[in-house]
Order: structure tokens, then C-alpha cells, then sequence
């Protein structure tokens, strides 16, 4: 897919701004293993595919992350929790818009459930322990939120939360919100497909590489090798 030279500009200004081109530090964190949830959606007759959107900091790590997985038709980067009038990357960019980056998964529910999405979302996708921010990225479009396509959705979401907490998986409690209501903006097209077409971009290698490869380690069975990449008709 053909990309903006602006857009790539201005990640690559932004990159320096955070300071992430050469400093290991801001490594993705390493991955956590949770529980599967105890509740989760149950699979209608008939029901073929679904969509859940995610955000946990930059999105080419999260997209790149569910391009891999098993049972996801589609992971396509965007914007959810703002209005369309603010739905770029420019702007967005600003922390001001009540976006976040933000991922929109199509699934086949036979094949994955919303709740296991979600097992992988806490164990390798984000750190859901971090407010407004994930690794160099600062701001709350860097947020951790899950915004529900539907109430059975939120209540699996929930539900899941206060399990992680009251099982005190992680050091720290969980700050991701749930956020209803809202519409998914696709972004830009030079933001699709990020790591998958630029594995050697340094901000890919530091913090979102080590996240596929923990993908591939922590849930080899629902690993899959080539990514299901966005296209024209996404």
C-alpha cells in the first residue's frame, strides 16, 4: 500500500520527539500471562463474525499483534472515543480529541472467542497497568480502552477486570476503561499494515517485534505465521 511522505514525516518527527529510535529502554514490556476469562460470550447459531476494538497504545503493535492471530479475518488501525471531525492523525496526535488509537478486530466467533481476544489483549498486546500511556508514548490517546460493540461485550469486559484484579495478576491495579458508544474511525493508509511492511522501522524492532514474538511463545495454538493484512476492501 502506497504511503503519505507527510504522514511519514511526522511519525518519524514524533519518534525522535520520544526519544525511542535507539533507546532500548523503551523495549515492550514482557509479556504476563493471564487466566481466560470465566465469563465470556456465548457463540449464536449462526453467528459467523464479529468485530471488538481495542486500544493499548501505539496501534501498530496492536494491529500487528491480531494480524497474527487465529480467527481474526481482519485488525485494521483507527481512532474510537472521539468524533469523526477529529478522526486524524494530526490531530489525534494532540491528546485533545477523546480519541484513541485504536484497533477494530473482525473475527469468526467459532474459532475465537471475544473473551480469549481479550486474554491476549492483557497478556501481550499492552501493559493495562499503565494510565494514559504505554512504554515512550504519552497522552490519552495512548489510553488502554475497550470500547464494547454491544452489552454483552461490556459485560464480558467487566467482568473480566474485576477477575484480573481480584486475582491480582498483575503488580498494579488494571486501568483500562470501558467505553461504549462510540464509532471507529480508520486511519490513515500509511499507518496499515505498519509492521508488517517495515519489521526494520526502529520503533517497530524496540517495542512491537518482541510483542509478536511473544504472541507466537505465550499462545503458540493460536499463532498464525503470515499476517491477514489490510486491503482496499477492508
Amino acid at each position: 500500500m502506497k504511503k503519505s511522505i507527510l504522514g511519514l514525516l511526522i511519525i518519524a518527527a514524533a519518534a525522535l520527539v520520544a526519544g525511542v529510535w535507539i533507546n532500548h529502554s523503551t523495549a515492550a514490556e514482557a509479556a504476563h500471562l493471564v487466566p481466560p476469562p470465566t465469563l465470556d460470550e456465548q457463540v449464536r447459531p449462526g453467528d459467523t463474525s464479529e468485530t471488538a476494538v481495542l486500544a493499548g497504545g501505539c496501534f501498530w503493535g496492536v494491529q500487528g499483534v491480531f494480524q497474527h492471530v487465529k480467527g481474526v479475518t481482519s485488525a485494521v488501525s483507527g481512532y474510537a472515543g472521539g468524533d469523526k471531525a477529529h478522526a486524524s492523525y494530526e490531530m489525534v496526535s494532540t491528546g485533545t480529541t477523546g480519541h484513541a488509537e485504536s484497533v477494530k478486530i473482525t473475527f469468526d466467533p467459532r474459532r475465537i472467542s471475544y473473551g480469549h481476544l481479550l486474554q491476549i489483549y492483557f497478556s501481550v498486546a499492552h501493559d493495562p497497568t499503565e494510565l494514559d500511556y504505554q512504554g515512550p508514548d504519552h497522552g490519552t490517546q495512548y489510553r488502554s480502552a475497550i470500547f464494547p460493540a454491544n452489552l454483552d461485550q461490556a459485560k464480558v469486559a467487566k467482568a473480566y477486570i474485576a477477575q484480573l484484579d481480584k486475582g491480582h495478576v498483575f503488580d498494579a491495579p488494571i486501568v483500562t476503561s470501558i467505553e461504549p458508544g462510540h464509532d471507529f474511525f480508520p486511519a490513515e493508509a500509511y499507518h496499515q499494515n505498519f509492521l508488517a511492511l517495515h519489521p526494520d522501522y526502529p520503533y517497530i524492532v524496540y517495542n512491537d517485534l518482541p510483542k509478536i514474538e511473544d504472541l507466537k511463545t505465550v499462545f503458540p495454538a493460536r499463532y498464525r505465521p503470515a499476517p491477514v493484512l489490510v486491503t482496499a476492501n477492508n
